[in-house]
Order: C-alpha cells, then structure tokens, then sequence
C-alpha cells in the first residue's frame, strides 16, 4: 500500500513536469492557454492526492482553488481577452523551441542533483516531490526569460506559482499553504489586469473611459 502511495504521488507530479515541458513546446497561445489549463488540473490532483495522503483536509481547499480558478475561470477569461483583443497569434521566441527544450532538460536535470543531495535525511516522498516542484519552478522562469509575449509570460509566472505550491503541499506540515495559494492568486489576478490594461493603453493610448469612448464616436 505504501509503495502504491508513493507511484501515484510521483505519477502527478512528475506529470506536472511532463505538462511544463509541453508548455514550452507550444507555439501559439490558445494551445499555450490550454496546456496551462491541463497543469493546474493535474496540480489540482496531485494536492488532492496529499491530502488523502497526509490526512490534511486544509489541502483540499487549495486543491480545490487550483482547479476553479486555475484550470478553468484563468484560461477561459484569457482565452475570450485574446479573441476580443486579436492577439491569439504565434508567440515569438528568443531562442529556439528545441534549445529551449534542451534548456529545460538540463535544468530539470540540475533540480534533481540538487534536491536529492540537500536533503539526504528527508521523507522520501516529500524529497522527491521537491525535486519535481523545483524543475516545474525553474521551467517556469525558463518560459518567462524565453517568451516575448506578455501574456506567455504570465503562464510562466503561473506555472512557477503551480510548482510553490506543489512544493508547499510535499512538505508536510504546512499550515498556510491555503493562505499562500490566495494569495498568489489575488497577485496573478493584479498581474493578469495590468497586462491587458497596458495592452489597451498600447492599442489606444490611453486608458481613460472617456478618451476610449471618442475612439467610438461616443462623445460625453
């Protein structure tokens, strides 16, 4: 029994790191959009899973917040600006996608060292869970270095907020992951309106109502 709890909880986080790499495969962010909806659901499950695991139904909030907000109301919400604002085109790339590829297999590669050295005296699910929530980390911020795109970036910045959390929730004994888990949220959400307002701004030049109104013939 023991050992099937430990093949499923490194079967979810493992994939959380399969589904980061896919994340950098893609080329154009409604595809790009859907995968980070597919990495908050297996991050909703893999929480879930430590709940059951770790007997703490306070993570099972945050399961739950991971999978409303993150796997559903986020990409749907980013998915309906990008159609309004007509910019659900190719996401330009600093490098290449296969050195970028090779980018995150080294740097997974480097998380597992790492992780599995520091902490020799560990729990072994818990250290191994690390390890796997380090490399979704550092994936992260090898797509937000590598996109060019704004809103890809803040995938990336998301995808890294997805791997804290994995983090948070290996660790046993963490009290406020729930609170942690929000408030990332509320600042993805701060983060996610300040973008597409500067995006506005861009296309308008301003952000004022009444200036926008003009721009429709609508005078007050």
């Amino acid at each position: 029994m023991q050992g099937l709890v430990f093949d499923i909880a490194h079967m979810l986080a493992g994939s959380l790191v399969l589904v980061s790499f896919m994340q950098l495969y893609q080329d154009r962010l409604s595809a790009l959009l859907n995968m980070f909806a597919l990495h908050a659901l297996v991050l909703a499950l893999s929480v879930a899973w430590q709940a059951y695991v770790q007997a703490a139904p306070h993570l099972y909030i945050t399961a739950l917040i991971a999978l409303v907000f993150k796997a559903i109301v986020i990409p749907v919400v980013l998915h309906r600006i990008i159609v309004r604002l007509g910019i659900h085109r190719e996401i330009e790339n600093v490098v290449g996608v296969g050195l970028t590829m090779l980018a995150g297999i080294g740097l997974v590669a480097l998380a597992m060292v790492v992780m599995l050295r520091v902490t020799p005296g560990a729990d072994p699910l818990a250290r191994e869970d690390l390890a796997f929530a380090l490399s979704v980390v550092l994936i992260g911020l090898l797509m937000m270095v590598t996109r060019r795109n704004a809103v890809s970036q803040v995938i990336g910045f998301m995808s890294l907020e997805n791997g804290l959390v994995l983090a948070a929730t290996g660790a046993k004994g963490m009290p406020l992951v729930v609170e942690i888990s929000v408030a990332f949220s509320i600042l993805i959400a701060f983060i996610v309106i300040g973008i597409f307002l500067f995006r506005i701004r861009e296309r308008f030049d301003t952000v004022d109502i009444s200036a926008l109104d003009r721009f429709r013939g609508e005078r007050r």
